[in-house]
């Protein structure tokens, strides 16, 4: 992930790590410093989200819901 970012030329804080894994992509991410956004069109569940002790900062039901989440902040 850092090396991503360094890559980028971005901060963590500017970043965004999505993925449809509580155990690979989101814990990634947060331990990255980044925001965490679940999709749930993947491998996790609304069922196995519960099982962890930490928390993405969105659940979105698939990836065509960040474009309309982006339209809907836009001014």
């Amino acid at each position: 992930m850092r090396t991503g970012l360094r890559m980028l030329n971005c901060h963590s804080a500017e970043a965004v790590m999505v993925g449809d894994r509580m155990d690979t992509d989101v814990i990634s991410g947060l331990e990255s410093g980044m925001s965490t956004v679940l999709v749930l069109s993947g491998v996790s569940t609304m069922e196995t989200l519960k099982t962890y002790a930490y928390r993405p900062t969105a659940v979105l039901s698939g990836v065509g819901e960040i474009v309309e989440r982006a339209r809907a902040v836009s001014p």
